[in-house]
């Protein structure tokens, strides 16, 4: 990364925490790096057809499993992201610099406060995006040979957060927040705590409600005993499963299964229901997720801002 086309409060930013952002970009290009060598053993045992016309991977395949469980670690390293971010934004940009008085030191130099939280700000924004992106290139290269196995479905958390805008939003939301808890905290191990919080907060509440952004499809089905289970189709995500009553009432955790036995027997059944979210019901999730998350990060931003012309007006 080099600092030479840069000036001003920028250039200061990009000095100061050089260390950080070259460690960013490097860890982007080694998750590139090891999916790509890791794709090209795979890739050295194609796929065999059987008898029946299913293609299956070959036995003396060893480079699959080693993609797959690189994958799986990836799907679980990239929560951490936002985290990252918004620890570092808020601690060692931003509250570390009053705690320890240094921002003094900028505001001499005929920088306005503006012009330095904007500085730190554009720094963050666009290193985490750039690493980002290249993180993508390298989730989508290991994924394409894993989709739709175990844990690499579309609506599972690793594919739903790399494989759209909905990441990104979270860093940029992570870089507004953390700044915005900087200001007000001004401690940065506190700081630090507080950002955390505010991103796992966050996290884990559109976790629980983004599949709640768009009505389930419905499909149902004869309720007969010894009768296949209604299934989910594929890379669909299961809402809810259950039985149909005779008085139009839906009995969820019920169904009528080939294992016979499993239908209730206390009142009429007239048939099966199952709930579900489609694939095609990824991407405008995703959006409105974006959505939600951007306009977090822009309230975030403006008010830090606020902060700062309140403070050194």
């Amino acid at each position: 990364m080099s600092s030479l086309a840069l000036k001003g409060p920028v250039w200061v930013t990009v000095r100061q925490y050089r260390r950080t952002l070259w460690l960013a970009g490097a860890t982007g290009v080694l998750a590139l790096a090891v999916i790509g060598v890791l794709r090209v053993w795979d890739a050295q045992y194609p796929d065999v057809r059987t008898e029946d016309g299913y293609w299956v991977r070959d036995e003396f395949n060893s480079g699959f499993p080693w993609l797959r469980g690189a994958m799986k670690s990836f799907s679980e390293g990239v929560i951490g992201i936002p985290f990252a971010i918004a620890l570092f934004v808020a601690g060692p940009m931003v509250a570390r610099e009053f705690e320890s008085g240094t921002y003094q030191l900028s505001l001499t130099q005929s920088v306005s406060p503006t012009a330095w939280l904007r500085s730190k700000l554009t720094v963050a924004a666009t290193v985490a995006l750039g690493t980002l992106l290249v993180l993508t290139g390298a989730y989508a290269l290991g994924w394409f040979r894993v989709a739709d196995s175990y844990d690499q479905l579309r609506h599972d958390v690793g594919p739903y957060l790399v494989l759209g805008p909905v990441l990104a939003a979270y860093v940029l939301l992570a870089v507004a927040a953390g700044a915005l808890v900087g200001l007000l905290i001004r401690r940065t191990l506190v700081a630090m705590s507080v950002a955390g919080l505010f991103t796992g907060v966050t996290m884990l509440a559109l976790h629980a409600y983004r599949w709640d952004f768009l009505s389930p499809v419905t499909i149902s089905g004869e309720a007969v005993e010894n009768a296949s289970t209604l299934m989910v189709p594929d890379g669909g995500l299961l809402e809810e499963q259950g039985l149909i009553m005779a008085d139009g009432r839906r009995e969820a955790g019920w169904f009528c299964g080939d294992s016979g036995g499993v239908c209730r027997t206390d009142e009429p059944v007239t048939a099966q229901y199952l709930d579900y979210h489609p694939v095609s019901h990824v991407l405008p999730t995703q959006l409105i997720e974006t959505g939600i998350l951007l306009a977090l990060a822009a309230l975030a931003a403006l008010a830090a801002f606020r902060v700062l012309r309140a403070r050194h007006a």
